[in-house]
Formats: C-alpha cells, sequence, structure tokens
C-alpha cells in the first residue's frame, strides 16, 4: 500500500498531490489530504525518483486518529475524491491490487522452493560449482534470470503482479516465477485465412499431421496457442472471424516449453534459440493493457528490426556489441488471440561454455579459444535488465554475481561499463530520431570473456513499439529512410524530437538506469549520489559524442534531459487503469505523462 499511495501522489491521481496541504510532526513531514468526507492525514518523506515526496507507510489516519490501513480501508477512504464516471476504473484498480498482494503472499510461500531448482536443475551441479555455473548460461540459462527477475516489483507501477483474469491456478502453471514447465496446443487453420510466410518457419514446426489431423496436411496451417487462450476465449476468437467451421483445435498437446519474464513469450525446450509469443486474454500493469497481439505490432516489430540494422550497418562499433533478436517471421489470422511470432536469437559461431563462469570458471581464459568473433550467446550470461537487482540462491544480487564473476568484484566497473554501451546505443540512435521500448524487460545485458577480459553487450527485443522523428530521420538517411518507416501503427511516427526524447527519458533513462541506481543505493550497495553521478557523466559523455550531428541532437538531449529541470514520467496507474482514454487523454497507455524532478541535474 506505500508503494499505492506512493504512485497515486506521482500522477497526482484525482488531484489528491495538489489539493493536499503540508504538516510538520514530530515524526516526520505529513500531507493533509482534502477528502469530501474530510481531511486524511499520509506521512510521507523525500524520495526522487520521479517525484519529489513517496509515501512513508501504507497507512492514513483520519481527523479522529484512527487509521485506514489494507486495501479495503485506504482505498475505500481515497474512493471518497472519486468522480462517480470514474469509479469503475478505480474500483477495477482496487481489484488489481487484491490480486497483486495474493500473488506477492503466493511468491513468497514458494520463493525458496522455486530458486531453489534453478541453475542446478539443467547443469546437475551445484550453485558455485563449475557444472552448476554452466547451468546458468545461454539462452537456456537466460530462464533462471528471467524467473529470478519474476519476484521483483515493477519500478512504477505498483500493481505489476496481478495479471487480470488469470486464477491461482493458472498463475503457478503457467507464470515464470514458478519456472514451470508445459506443452503448447495448436490449432490448424485454412491456408487462406493465415498470414505470414511458412516457409520462415522453423524446421520442427508440426504439420497437422503431427498433431493427429492427417486429413489437413494439404489444406491447413498449424497456429501455436497457449493453453490459457486454448481453454478460454479461443472459440469467441474463432467466431469473431468466421473460422469456426474451418479451424480444428488439436486434442493432442505438442511442443514443451517454458515461459519467459514476458509470461505470454515462451522459450522452447528443445531449441532455446527460439521463442514463441503467443497472445494472452489477461491484462498486466493496468487493465487496459491487454496482452493480446494486434496483427498490425507483428508488422511494427519487423519493421523496427530492419531499422535498427540499418543503424548498427552505420555503426561498426554496434556490430559486436548490439545484439538484436530475429523477429521477421509470425504468422496470424487477423484477431488479438490468433497470432503467433517466432523469435530468434544469434546464435553466432565459436564460443565455450566456460565462458559463462568468468575467470574464475573452467580455467578461466584457456577455455575461451576460439571466442573471438562470436556474435551468439552461447557461453555466456544474458541477464534483463529487470534481474540486475534480484538475488541469486546465495543470497547474493545479481548484479554483485556478475561484477565478481567478469570485474573482480568491482560493481562499478560493471556498471560503467553496462552504462556506457547502454547510452552510447540510445543517444546514437535518438540521433537518428528513433527512441525505442527497450525497457528492462526487452533489455538483457550479455556478459562473457574474450581473451582474458570481460565482454559486455546488450541483447534486444521488441521492437513494435518506438517513436521515430521522420522528420530527423529523413534528414540522416535521405531516400532510404521511407524504406524504414512502414509501420502499421501511424502514433510511432511523429514530426518532432518532443515525443522521442519523452520514450528516451522514461524507458531508457528511468527504467534501464535510473531504477537501478536507485535500488541499489536502497539495499546498501553504494551511496545514490555516487550512483546518480556516474549515470549522469555517462549520459553527458554519450551525448558529448552527437555534437555536430544533424540536427544538433545533443543540445535537444541536453536541454530536454541532462539539464532540464523536471523529466517527464509515466503516469501508468492513472491511463493503464483509473481513468478511460476518453478522461486522460491518452493516445497510448504507456505513453502516457506527468512530470517529476530531475535527480541528474546539476546540484540534485
Amino acid at each position: 500500500m506505500r508503494r499505492v499511495l506512493s504512485a497515486l501522489l506521482r500522477e497526482d491521481a484525482y488531484g489528491l498531490r495538489r489539493r493536499a496541504g503540508p504538516l510538520r510532526r514530530a515524526d516526520g513531514d505529513w500531507l493533509r489530504l482534502r477528502l469530501p468526507e474530510g481531511p486524511a492525514l499520509l506521512p510521507v518523506e523525500a524520495d526522487g525518483f520521479q517525484c519529489e515526496i513517496a509515501a512513508r507507510t501504507g497507512e492514513l489516519e483520519r481527523p479522529d486518529g484512527t487509521r485506514a490501513v489494507g486495501i479495503d480501508g485506504v482505498l475505500g477512504l481515497l474512493r471518497t475524491a472519486v468522480a462517480p464516471e470514474d469509479l469503475p476504473g478505480f474500483d477495477a484498480f482496487t481489484g488489481e491490487c487484491r490480486q497483486a498482494l495474493a500473488t506477492a503472499r503466493m511468491q513468497a510461500a514458494e520463493r525458496a522452493a522455486v530458486v531453489g531448482r534453478l541453475g542446478p536443475h539443467a547443469g546437475g551441479g551445484a550453485y558455485g560449482t563449475g557444472d552448476g555455473d554452466r547451468a546458468w548460461c545461454g539462452p537456456g540459462g537466460a530462464l533462471d534470470y528471467d524467473t529470478l527477475a519474476a519476484y521483483r516489483d515493477h519500478p512504477v507501477y505498483p500493481a505489476g503482479r496481478a495479471r487480470l483474469g488469470l486464477e491461482e491456478a493458472q498463475i503457478r502453471a503457467y507464470a515464470p516465477e514458478f519456472a514451470p514447465g508445459f506443452a503448447l496446443r495448436w490449432l490448424a487453420l485454412p491456408h487462406e485465412h493465415v498470414n505470414g510466410d511458412p516457409a520462415a518457419l522453423p524446421r520442427w514446426w508440426p504439420a497437422p499431421g503431427d498433431l493427429g489431423l492427417p486429413r489437413l496436411d494439404g489444406s491447413h496451417l498449424a497456429l501455436p496457442v497457449h493453453p490459457l487462450t486454448a481453454d478460454g476465449p479461443l472459440a469467441g476468437a474463432l467466431r469473431d472471424r468466421g473460422l469456426e467451421g474451418g479451424a480444428h483445435l488439436a486434442g493432442r498437446a505438442w511442443l514443451r516449453v517454458r515461459p519467459t519474464l514476458s509470461m505470454r513469450t515462451v522459450a522452447v525446450a528443445d531449441d532455446p534459440y527460439t521463442h514463441l509469443k503467443l497472445p494472452l486474454a489477461t491484462a498486466t500493469l493496468g487493465r487496459l493493457n491487454r496482452r493480446g497481439m494486434k496483427p498490425g505490432t507483428l508488422v511494427d516489430g519487423a519493421v523496427g528490426q530492419r531499422l535498427l540494422e540499418a543503424v548498427v550497418a552505420r555503426h561498426p562499433r554496434f556490430a559486436e556489441t548490439v545484439l538484436l533478436a530475429d523477429e521477421a517471421t509470425h504468422l496470424d489470422a487477423g484477431h488479438d488471440l490468433l497470432a503467433a511470432l517466432v523469435r530468434r536469437y544469434p546464435k553466432g559461431s565459436g564460443g565455450a561454455t566456460a565462458a559463462c563462469g568468468g575467470a574464475d570458471g573452467l580455467n578461466g581464459a584457456r577455455s575461451l579459444r576460439g571466442l573471438r568473433g562470436s556474435s551468439g550467446l552461447r557461453g555466456a550470461r544474458v541477464v534483463p535488465v529487470a534481474a540486475l537487482a534480484a538475488r541469486m540462491p546465495d543470497g547474493s544480487l545479481v548484479a554483485d554475481d556478475l561484477a565478481r564473476r567478469f570485474y573482480g568484484g568491482d560493481l562499478y566497473a560493471f556498471l560503467d561499463a553496462y552504462l556506457t554501451l547502454l547510452l552510447d546505443w540510445h543517444t546514437t540512435l535518438f540521433a537518428y530520431g528513433i527512441a525505442l521500448e527497450s525497457h528492462q524487460q526487452n533489455t538483457s545485458v550479455v556478459l562473457d570473456e574474450v581473451a582474458g577480459h570481460p565482454r559486455l553487450r546488450l541483447l534486444l527485443k521488441d521492437n513494435d513499439g518506438p517513436r521515430v522523428n521522420a522528420v530527423r530521420l529523413a534528414a540522416v538517411l535521405g531516400g532510404d529512410a521511407a524504406d524504414l518507416c512502414g509501420f502499421d501503427d501511424r502514433r510511432i511516427l511523429v514530426g518532432s524530437d518532443g515525443p522521442v526524447a519523452d520514450v528516451f527519458a522514461t524507458i531508457t533513462v528511468h527504467l534501464c538506469a535510473g531504477a537501478l541506481a536507485f535500488e541499489l543505493a536502497r539495499l546498501g550497495r553504494a551511496p545514490l549520489p555516487v550512483l546518480l553521478g556516474q549515470l549522469r557523466a555517462r549520459l553527458a559523455e554519450a551525448v558529448d559524442r552527437l555534437d555536430g550531428a544533424p540536427g544538433a541532437a545533443a543540445a535537444v538531449l541536453r536541454a530536454r534531459v541532462l539539464d532540464a529541470r523536471r523529466l517527464p514520467v509515466k503516469a501508468m496507474v492513472t491511463a493503464g487503469s483509473l481513468l478511460t482514454k476518453r478522461r486522460s487523454g491518452a493516445t497510448d497507455v504507456n505513453k502516457h505523462y506527468v512530470t517529476g524532478p530531475n535527480y541528474l541535474a546539476p546540484g540534485r
């Protein structure tokens, strides 16, 4: 409830913060919230990450001295400030909070058992030994880091553990925090109703006959379906498309998979370099943030990938340091629940599994012969940024474990390498007019060793929701820009730097860098001023490299990010749950903003 109250203050939901008055008491600062039934007092403290203040506790105090506690007590009291037309959204958010709490309790009860099975269950050894360490390597080991990350709260959205519409048994069976394995269901659809290139599918892709439907081999194509969709809303989706007569759901489940941090994306057990992104009839990070897959987003992901490949081709330093998942292969039948994305990760060449352990694992540098030039994931630790502040099975932070393995235990050195590459890449993209939604779940750190030295790379996926200043892109690329702007969602293309800078600030700065700095400081790993100073220094260096770039890109980033008094902040609760789009004015629930203090500005 402290996180919920802090989010409502940050977004000034229903004017709670701007209508509040400050109050100083013996135990610290308070806010006097003005509610229709009388004032309520909220204890607050200084924060600085996206808002000047945060709730000090998860309780409210009434004028008579009694306290409102818990979801029902606190949100029941705040509900009196909600306009009648906004009550459905507020009540839905209250339900999210209840489910988030239930999920958190379930996770707390199971975490020790689940985490105890990670790593060694794939490699056959105990954590801290050579065999167990190898189990954390490559795309297979990345799934274990995804599981660790799933126990972390979202940096901004307070009810991020809620998955609306799913029951406890379904969450246990399919959510990444429980590391389950399961088999997919398959739907045979007539070829003429499926968009996509069957020739591009993996060689193991089943024919209908492999699924027990041999008479359909010549006329139908198999589409993977998540069990949660097959057992629920699939029939309605087929009716909506008029396919209930021609489609056939195979009775035989086929293809063992395991969920990634995204949950709707699953990794193929026998082909770990291939993931399948499948629509789910649920919502996360807000009731309006549905987990279906509009066919247009599949097109946008492929276009975004080509755009990034064009940038990499013009900057050789990124060819060895930025890895892009291949998201060009996809199928759909014209419905949000009838779609599949085939995501392929780079395999590269060479590589040595032993590199995963760093210099202290399996003969150190001697085991790395042939690794130089490898562009894949073999032998590397592949860690989503969302997992860096999570805890390993031995209780250490993932970031500390990586620093120990690759940087001699120097956390600052690891963070410096990460921030240098992260900010160099994203400021370069900004010079082209591009900002990615590559948040802490879509960006992974890839660490291995080359000739005895640590090598840090970035792995990016889900490039279907960027902001692109088409004017700036055309100024840099000329006529080539037109071929790289074929996005289905026209909201992606804008005509100025402002919307692009907003995504740069809210995703790259806040979620991939600032949130990590504040969390590491909270956990006592380093002083916050030191971490923020490091972040500002690396960002300033990256921006300085843009001096002379077309369109004064460096000047824009200095004015709008480095030296701005305030920065945009995602209003995720307001846009995603509390208000309808008509009431909030949000055209995109993931790109609707308020503002907060710039913790990077000089003198902060």
